[in-house]
């Protein structure tokens, strides 16, 4: 499948991987991210059956989907990426893959809150080999001109993966168990597993970037550096150094991880909302903000490096305008949609602001990996994982099923008194009324079995408003993040210059 010596850029020169090729070990890629996501996110979907289930609070509840999973997955992320500079990615992806399924389907198996945690760390410990490795082999494959698009397909993997694990675990959820949703899920990974190892060459290190001499497809050998702790520690110093000390960059990494705390905290609940506020089935909610969910933040993904790669010829600030203005157009539709008292018109308007809040995905990771040398960019994914993740995956969820928990107790013990900026005011102030405690009146957020009717109504009264608070604070990060966004694209031009004439690139 590798064309000898077929004409592909003026800028890259000659190529021996014909675009087939490349189009199919992309499609694998996207592939193994997509399994990676809805193994990631189907908690969300199925939560509320978990909830009840066990017993847990939405805090508990966070936690799963949030810092158990992220944990092991930003602090594994770096030296799996050391190695993957080293070592064959795709021997390391493969068995990423192997283990975060068999975890997954292990979680199907837990009989309490700590045996579902103990698995979701398991998780984390497999997905931490598959991004750096595979953001790495996507820069040998396609040139910096068309790696904002090629990577922004590879981050299709994640609507696509959300809106399956949303559509599958709902309906599995609904007609078997949730226990059934975690070990059917996680079968499918061992099958692409496979397909990687026996299908993916592993490309020599900057075979894209090179500009004079073809190389052969044979030629797949790494180069191996000398391995010392000395020389890690500066290896890991100068990729912090470009990401976190070079104004713009460090503004958009500021921008990819305050709007990912945002999107998994509020993502994490928007399931639970549906079945909360309208009464919908595990079944129906998964089809709704699957499909809903997936079609628009799908469509944005894509668009967001299509359209950067073209501003970019114009001027390079468009990798972060981009985002910037994207967030800021979908913030105030999102927060519309929850305020509908219906869930048709809810789901209507959540159709739009997918499609420019995901712009964001695509331009980051781009400039991420044209801002380092071809050595350091799995490492560079890995450092901006570290800390996008265990901010945005470990934080985001804990954090808005706290809100949730808070709000609850807030309007368990304050009925009627249900605006957000008044709650907030009240909460902060410690204007709180003495009373029963919420988790205990309502375990798993409904009232027990044989509770007069006006119990039963206001737990699910104060649980209903609670989660639309926390969903809706949760939104407005998006704000802050498209703030930073545009303070990044000032100095941006500069600096990917800088970078591509250090590399030696025209």
């Amino acid at each position: 499948m590798a064309a000898s010596g077929a004409a592909d850029s003026a800028e890259t020169g000659k190529t021996v991987y014909s675009n087939l090729y490349r189009g199919t070990v992309l499609a694998l890629l996207v592939t193994a991210y997509t399994l990676n996501f809805i193994d990631r996110t189907i908690i969300s979907t199925i939560g509320q059956a978990i909830k009840v289930d066990l017993k847990i609070t939405d805090t508990q509840l966070g936690l799963l989907g949030g810092l158990y999973f992220a944990l092991l997955y930003t602090l594994l992320g770096i030296p799996i990426a050391r190695i993957a500079e080293r070592f064959s990615r795709v021997n390391i992806i493969a068995a990423a893959i192997v283990i975060w399924s068999g975890f997954t389907a292990l979680c199907g198996t837990a009989g309490n809150f700590a045996a579902l945690a103990a698995y979701r760390f398991g998780v984390g410990f497999g997905e931490a080999g598959l991004s750096p490795p595979a953001h790495s082999l996507i820069s040998d494959y396609y040139e910096p001109k068309k790696r904002a698009t090629a990577l922004s397909i590879y981050s299709f993997g994640i609507p696509a993966g959300t809106m399956i694990g949303a559509v599958v675990g709902g309906w599995l959820a609904q007609n078997f168990s949730w226990r059934i949703a975690f070990m059917l899920v996680g079968l499918p990974g061992v099958i692409v597993a496979i397909l990687i190892k026996l299908i993916i060459k592993e490309p020599k290190r900057g075979h894209s970037d090179i500009q004079e001499h073809p190389v052969s497809p044979e030629d797949v050998t790494p180069v191996v550096p000398a391995f010392s702790i000395w020389g890690e520690l500066k290896e890991l110093g100068s990729v912090a150094k470009t990401l976190f000390l070079k104004w713009p960059v460090a503004n958009m990494v500021l921008g990819v991880t305050i709007a990912s705390f945002g999107s998994y905290g509020s993502g994490q609940f928007v399931p639970p909302y549906f079945t909360r506020t309208f009464g919908l089935n595990y079944a129906e909610v998964g089809l709704i903000t699957g499909l809903v969910g997936g079609f628009s933040s799908g469509i944005g993904t894509i668009l967001g490096g299509v359209i950067t790669d073209r501003m970019s010829k114009r001027s390079a600030r468009w990798y972060a305008l981009t985002p910037a203005i994207g967030l800021t157009i979908a913030t105030p539709i999102y927060i519309a949609a929850y305020l509908q008292p219906s869930w048709q018109t809810a789901a209507m308007i959540l159709l739009i602001p997918g499609i420019f809040h995901y712009t964001y995905l695509g331009p980051t990771f781009g400039v991420v990996q044209n801002m380092v040398e071809t050595r350091r960019r799995a490492t560079a994914t890995a450092l901006l994982f570290f800390f996008l993740n265990l901010i945005a995956l470990g934080g985001g969820p804990p954090f808005t099923g706290w809100l949730i928990d808070h709000f609850a107790q807030f309007n368990f013990t304050h009925p009627g008194e249900n605006g957000i900026v008044a709650s907030l005011q009240q909460m902060i102030g410690g204007a709180t009324k003495a009373g029963e405690r919420f988790a205990e009146a309502c375990p798993g957020g409904i009232a027990p079995k044989g509770s007069p009717a006006e119990l039963a109504g206001h737990c699910k009264g104060a649980l209903v408003h609670a989660t639309r608070e926390g969903v809706i604070v949760s939104l407005c990060f998006y704000l802050w993040a498209a703030f930073h966004y545009f303070l990044g694209s000032f100095g941006l031009v500069k600096a990917m210059a800088k970078a591509r004439a250090d590399r030696g690139e025209a």
